[in-house]
């Protein structure tokens, strides 16, 4: 049984926001990172003590936020990505039998979300085939063309609520959640980095404990049940919104893809101006 992990950073307990805990400069990235890989070694046992024997991580913070030293050693490490194929971070490297997903956070302009974004704070939403979506639907839509099944993620309670809204059946794990009630959409990318940082979190030696059991519940039920694989019809058209920044206005970014999502999502993308009478290029003067 061969498991991957996807990892990110802002869905961590005790990681308290963006700018001090998130980016490389960050006061605490360090002590960040040893969260994130904590949380990720709790799975891992959880899924082993189900039967679990191998795994493959990947690293999908930006800055990077696995740290290599403290990592189980019964998983590898997928870091760094080939040019022109990000997506999808080494889930086609082999084969996989199931995806997971540890430390992830919930899409754009979620309420309650803690430190939600979808790819940057400069996206306001992302839409595939007219399907709003975050990070973890990406990702969960790539593990399905390849015929794998999504079957746990840990991450704040607003995502623990999209995931299962995206992948039916899906085991979830909360470790803290978000107290922001306010979408923010109107929001520039630097003051919507500050924008949902309010929540309350797990400790996170608890966190891990209950990631440690919820990992092991979704080998031991997937074993039984049917669910999260999910796939997309073809052909595939995304959109994002795009916040105004320091030099641009907001705008549209499209990509076209004829077959599959994860090409979709590593095609050539085209700019172009958020019309007048959008409403989120109303909201957003």
């Amino acid at each position: 049984m061969r498991i991957f992990i996807m990892t990110d950073l802002e869905g961590v307990a005790g990681v308290l926001d963006s700018e001090n805990w998130c980016l490389w400069e960050s006061r605490y990235y360090e002590a960040g990172k040893e969260l994130l890989t904590r949380e990720v070694n709790a799975a891992i046992e959880g899924f082993m003590a189900a039967g679990a024997k191998e795994f493959l991580v990947a690293d999908g913070h930006g800055y990077g936020a696995i740290n290599p030293a403290l990592l189980h050693p019964a998983a590898e490490l997928a870091r760094n990505w080939p040019k022109g194929k990000v997506y999808p971070f080494c889930l086609d490297n082999g084969h996989f039998d199931y995806a997971a997903w540890i430390g992830q956070h919930p899409k754009a302009g979620t309420i309650r979300g803690h430190l939600c974004h979808t790819g940057s704070m400069v996206v306001r939403d992302l839409c595939i085939n007219g399907i709003s979506m975050g990070e973890f639907g990406e990702i969960a839509l790539c593990a399905g063309e390849l015929g794998v099944r999504s079957i746990f993620a840990s991450g704040c309670q607003a995502f623990t609520e999209e995931a299962k809204a995206f992948v039916p059946g899906i085991e979830t794990v909360a470790v803290k959640r978000g107290t922001q009630t306010d979408p923010g959409h109107h929001l520039p990318d630097k003051a919507y980095r500050l924008h949902n940082t309010a929540a309350i979190h797990l400790q996170p030696e608890e966190a891990r404990r209950r990631i440690r059991e919820g990992a092991r519940q979704a080998v031991l039920r997937v074993g039984k049940e049917s669910f999260g694989l999910v796939t997309m019809k073809p052909p595939y058209e995304m959109t994002m919104i795009m916040r105004s920044t320091e030099t641009e206005p907001p705008r549209i970014v499209c990509a076209h893809h004829d077959k599959s999502v994860s090409g979709l999502l590593n095609a050539p993308r085209t700019v172009e101006p958020l019309q007048a009478a959008d409403p989120l290029a109303m909201a957003a003067k």
